[in-house]
């Protein structure tokens, strides 16, 4: 095994004691019952089975998600900030998910210099790109730019010259650290490439991981810098059964390399009921000043395009959770910082304008389970409010986050040995059978 930094030594001994946890819960209680699976949650997606394991964040459905028990509000109040700054920096949360600890200010510099260590990316990355129609989907050439990294997999590379089981977290975390080095500045190039004249803006080294990102992409204001580093640490992680992060612990469990996982995650998020939802709030918003001829519709002018939406059958996009029961947090977090930075603006009023009337219309059609908005409801007016006006690039947004769970987790399912997952599937008249052979 290589030669550890600060960070690994205590990840290390940190593994060594889960494992010893894990190894004596089975032992000990290996046979008992998480809970039964209904014919309904077979059929309905498996939704709310406790199936698998999950350790750096936990979704309630009261208190929203927490990371290593942390809610958001609590970390926006500890997590180390840039200097000036209001809002936590990502590396900061990512030391919290890897570590369970919270992050001193030397800790976070320390993860922000392994990240800038690893930042350079080879030529044939953005060759591979820019091989690319340039209307691709930005979600497409992200996921191919995360696979042409491929090649220098550590933990590939390792595998075949051949290493014990215990070892396989170790390269695992060299590519997850390779990868969130690079992964800003692949999507930012997507997003010059995609939208601005192409010219690749490079690192600046004065700056944190979230800003930097921002400042490739050549977006310079302050304020979206902020705006940056409360979105990358907000959208990081939502436990492991959503698509994204339980397709990418799915291609992992094959012992494929992050590279493979986390691209195949990110063909997960690309989906409309998974990360496009921001984009169909905004031009679900955007179609009623259409109809209205602009500006910011009445309370009398919105309720009535809200009933219109229910009554033609169809959702109010950015309103209801697979598991909250309450407001998301996420979008708190995100309605604060509009508040404070542009409660002005037109997009935000409505949103705003929404959050007052939605929750009470779904209460009394009846039949939403979650009136509340999730943060789908938000991200977008922010993002549109500072420039970002291309839809399809807000997936690539909630990616370079993501990614921070995602890869955390996947070094930690390496690291507790993980096995090769693979459910049992059953058929129709099987289960037709079983409930006539037991009287139900």
């Amino acid at each position: 095994m290589s030669s550890m930094s600060n960070l690994k030594e205590k990840l290390f001994s940190k593994i060594e004691l889960k494992r010893k946890e894990v190894k004596e819960l089975l032992k000990e209680s290996g046979d008992y019952k998480l809970g039964e699976v209904s014919v309904a949650q077979a059929y309905g997606g498996m939704r709310g089975i406790k199936c698998m394991v999950w350790e750096p964040s936990a979704l309630d459905k009261n208190e929203g998600i927490r990371f290593r028990g942390y809610t958001i509000p609590e970390l926006r109040e500890r997590l180390p900030r840039a200097e000036g700054g209001e809002e936590p920096l990502p590396e900061g949360l990512f030391y919290l998910l890897l570590t369970a600890d919270l992050p001193t200010e030397e800790d976070v510099k320390e993860v922000y210099n392994e990240w800038m260590a690893r930042k350079e990316t080879p030529q044939h990355v953005f060759d591979t790109i820019n091989g690319l129609p340039p209307d691709t989907h930005p979600m497409t050439q992200f996921s191919v730019g995360i696979l042409a990294l491929q090649k220098d997999s550590v933990f590939s590379t390792r595998y075949h010259e051949g290493m014990y089981k215990e070892e396989y977290w170790d390269p695992q975390y060299e590519d997850c650290m390779n990868l969130l080095g690079k992964l800003p500045g692949i999507a930012a190039f997507i997003y010059r490439r995609s939208f601005k004249d192409g010219t690749r803006i490079h690192t600046d080294e004065n700056l944190d991981w979230a800003a930097n990102y921002a400042h490739m992409m050549g977006i310079e204001s302050p304020e979206y810098k902020e705006l940056m580093r409360l979105y990358l640490t907000i959208h990081a992680d939502h436990e492991g059964g959503n698509a994204s992060a339980h397709t990418a612990h799915l291609i992992g469990s094959t012992l494929s390399d992050a590279y493979y996982s986390l691209a195949g995650g990110m063909a997960a998020l690309s989906g409309p009921l998974h990360g496009l939802a921001t984009q169909e709030v905004l031009i679900w918003i955007q179609h009623l000043q259409e109809k209205l001829g602009g500006g910011v519709p009445t309370k009398k002018q919105l309720v009535e395009y809200v009933w219109e939406t229910l009554n033609n059958g169809q959702v109010i996009p950015g309103y209801g959770h697979a598991v909250l029961r309450k407001t998301d947090p996420r979008y708190t977090a995100q309605r604060e910082f509009a508040l404070k930075h542009l409660p002005d603006d037109d997009l935000f009023q409505i949103v705003s304008m929404l959050y007052e009337t939605v929750p009470d219309i779904l209460r009394e059609q009846g039949k939403a389970k979650n009136p509340w908005p999730n943060v789908d409801a938000h991200s977008g007016c922010l993002q549109w409010h500072y420039g970002i006006k291309d839809y399809d690039y807000y997936t690539v947004l909630f990616g370079v986050s993501r990614a921070i769970g995602i890869l955390v987790s996947s070094i930690w399912s390496r690291a507790l040995g993980f096995p090769l997952e693979r459910p049992k599937s059953v058929t129709t008249d099987w289960i037709k059978e079983n409930i006539s052979a037991n009287g139900s």
